[in-house]
């Protein structure tokens, strides 16, 4: 990946120096899964520099070892943090056996270990990091990343050494590898309801804003093509360096286009920044609505309620989600991380995909089957779940996730009211249908990594998950 000037995450050489000697002596942290997870130890890992693509076996004598790679610093780790929370706290209860998994003990008797790395929110860390716990930590599989970036950058990786990296986040589409589940929606499940829905409440013309790199680039991409097919018309379409916190500029942009509202793709720290920086300006929900895609309670709860009350945010699930399976979540989230913190879209999805590989990992043990790359694989598409926000199902047509599509509004209290959703999980359409119409993915065997694409040249209806 080439370093540039904007320095997303690129390696200057003192960061080089300084994390290269860190992976080497004690990055990774592995977190033993008895006694619930929480004893954290420094440990050196093996030199070996093994490429092998096969994880080793279940045995019953060793814990199971999982990668988890999530930024707990630098510019996205106000979000990124909450992610791994949520992959520690599936990982106690499959370890203890409490939440959803209740009456069990570990993967048929064996605790699943973690060994976890910081990248620092640097997309060049993620790629030697990802390397490091397959070859050298032998994991059996990787949770984690949360830009787009992060990801393009260990896909390589993933995909030359044949692991799996479950990815959690809502991104840009236009992918689908055979080396990644993806828990997170695709642009059907998030871009293709809440476009419609500023035109029919906010008016036509759309303000496009988003930090410098692929996921704010491509997603807006795709708004900018559902809004003009819609018969809107973008009036602005503006990005940031990763990490900005200056937007007066961008601002005054804003205020000489004169949108009826704003589609926002900034990430991490740039949030708060924008939306504080917007109300000083004057301008406030009632005159420009903010419809934001990356914009969840994390950020809210850092800024200050205030700034975000009356825009919006289009996501799969809320804090406020009214389902038996979230009232459970939320109270265990609070009693393990503390009474004050909220919960998220992205977290609830590195909460499921944390189930899925359970799930997979529970049906290869009692098949007496070995933990590999094609075996996780096959156990795990067509996985069910029965999630936070409603039941999903991973596709086993394109490893994507049945998930329900929602918005809701900012309230005062930094929570959300949900003024739209689905009635039910929608299948994922990892291709955009505005700018590939009719462009599928199907994977045509579990162990396939040919190209899945298909080109129906036809317009495809949404479908929705029928719960059994």
């Amino acid at each position: 990946m080439k370093l540039n000037s904007s320095n997303e995450g690129g390696l200057t050489r003192r960061r080089f120096i300084k994390y290269g000697s860190f992976a080497a002596a004690s990055s990774i942290m592995v977190a033993c899964g008895q006694g619930g997870g929480d004893t954290t130890k420094t440990t050196a890992t093996s030199s070996s520099g093994a490429t092998s693509s096969a994880s080793p076996a279940a045995d019953g004598k060793k814990g199971i070892k999982v990668g988890v790679m999530y930024s707990t610093t630098g510019t996205i780790a106000i979000v990124e943090k909450s992610l791994q929370d949520a992959t520690f706290l599936a990982i106690d209860q499959i370890n203890e056996g409490t939440g959803p998994w209740a009456g069990k003990k570990g993967i048929n008797g064996q605790m699943i270990e973690k060994v976890v790395v910081n990248p620092d929110s640097n997309w060049d860390l993620y790629n030697q990091m990802s390397k490091r716990l397959i070859d050298e930590d032998k994991v059996v599989c990787v949770l984690g990343c949360y830009t787009s970036a992060s990801r393009k950058s260990v896909l390589p990786v993933f995909e030359e050494k044949n692991s799996i990296l479950y990815y959690p986040v809502y991104y840009e589409g236009n992918e689908c590898s055979s080396n990644v589940f993806y828990t997170g929606a695709a642009p059907n499940q998030q871009i293709t309801d809440s476009i419609p829905y500023c035109i029919k409440n906010f008016g036509k013309k759309g303000f496009f804003i988003g930090s410098d790199y692929i996921y704010p680039k491509e997603s807006n991409r795709i708004a900018k093509a559902e809004l003009v097919n819609g018969g809107g018309e973008v009036v602005g379409d503006e990005y940031a360096a990763l990490g900005t916190t200056e937007f007066i500029t961008i601002i005054n942009k804003i205020k000489q286009a004169k949108p009826n509202f704003i589609l926002s793709n900034l990430v991490g720290d740039s949030i708060p920044a924008f939306y504080k920086q917007l109300k000083d300006a004057g301008i406030t929900s009632k005159d420009i609505p903010i419809m934001a895609f990356p914009t969840t309670e994390e950020e809210i709860q850092a800024m200050g309620p205030e700034f975000a009350e009356g825009h919006y945010s289009s996501f799969n699930y809320f804090q406020t989600v009214d389902t038996p399976e979230n009232k459970a979540f939320v109270e265990q989230f609070k009693a393990k991380f503390g009474k004050d913190r909220v919960t998220n879209g992205v977290m609830e999805a590195a909460y499921i995909q944390t189930f899925f590989m359970a799930q997979a990992m529970e049906k290869l043990a009692k098949e007496g089957k070995e933990f590999n790359t094609a075996n996780l694989r096959e156990a795990t598409r067509g996985q069910i779940f029965k999630a936070p926000q409603g039941t999903v199902k991973s596709d086993p047509d394109n490893y994507h996730t049945y998930l329900y599509s929602r918005i809701g509004k900012w309230k005062s209290d930094g929570q959300a009211e949900i003024v739209f959703s689905t009635k039910a999980a929608v299948k994922p359409i990892p291709w955009s249908q505005a700018l590939y119409k009719g462009r599928i993915c199907v994977h045509k065997t579990p162990d396939d990594r040919s190209s899945p694409n298909v080109e129906t040249k036809k317009d495809i209806p949404a479908e929705f998950l029928k719960e059994a």
